[in-house]
Formats: structure tokens, sequence, C-alpha cells
């Protein structure tokens, strides 16, 4: 069985993450959509809130699970049987980032691949930290996320 780990803050979850994770589905067995955990980082919505907000965007979709870790994705990875972390790019600026983050993830465990993809056009200026910006400032953004997002971000207001 192929299982690929999808690791990421998502707070919150975007469409953009949901596209990432469809497009992972067509060509492994299983997808782990990894809720990871940095002790140093600020987080606006809680561990709770995101795991919910996940499981919520992800429900229905076959053979996805999601999983929180506060350790290293790729020591995750390598304990759940994956062969590969899943990674979305949106602009050359994330490259560079995700490609030293693919470095020092080779150095760790060789063993385990990182697979990019490309978000489509329509999906490049969706983050995180732009939907809660737009939101925070009273723009609609149910077109940029999961329903379930949608009327949690609408209920913070």
């Amino acid at each position: 069985m192929k299982i690929a780990v999808y690791p990421g803050s998502f707070d919150p979850i975007t469409n953009g993450h949901l596209e990432i994770i469809r497009r992972a589905m067509n060509l492994f067995d299983q997808v782990i959509v990894l809720l990871a955990v940095n002790p140093g980082k600020k987080y606006t919505y809680s561990v709770e809130e995101r795991l919910e907000l996940i499981r919520g965007a992800v429900k229905g979709m076959p053979h996805v699970s999601v999983d929180v870790n506060y350790g290293l994705s790729v020591q995750y990875a390598k304990e759940k049987g994956a062969i590969a972390l899943v990674r979305g790019l949106r602009a050359v600026s994330d490259f560079e980032y995700e490609f030293t983050l693919s470095a020092g993830n080779e150095f760790i465990d060789g063993s385990i691949d990182t697979v990019f993809f490309m978000s489509r056009a329509e999906s490049t200026f969706i983050s995180s930290s732009t939907v809660k910006e737009l939101s925070e400032n009273g723009v609609d953004v149910s077109k940029l996320v999961p329903p379930n997002v949608a009327e949690f971000l609408h209920k913070q207001k």
C-alpha cells in the first residue's frame, strides 16, 4: 500500500489544501492529512479547532485520514510506513522554503520522497493567512474554504 503524509498547520484548511489532497488521492492508496504542530509557532486556532475543521473538510473522502503530530513530519511518515510527504507549491517563494525543508527531510530519512503539487492557477493566491485576513475584515471567503470552515470563520466575527 502506498501511503503519503500531507503535513501542514492548516490554520485553517482551505480549498487549496483540499485540491492538493484530491490530487494526492489519485497517486496514493492512503493519504494522511497531518496537523503538524510546531511548539515555537503561534497559531490563530487551537489544535482541537483545526483538527475538527480538517476532519469536517475531508469527511467522505475515501482513504483519507487525519492525525496530529508534535514532532518531525518525516519521522511520523516513517512510523506510518509512508513513502512520501506531499507538499503544495503556489509560487516561486514557496519553492525556496520547500526545497530547504525537503533537503532536511532527505538528510533525516532518504527513503521518504517529497512529492510537490503545483497549485492550479485559481488556487495560487489562497493561503490560510489570506483567508484569515479577508474574513477578519468582513470579506466573504466561502469560495476559498470548505463550507464547515466558512461557517466557523463566520461565527468568529
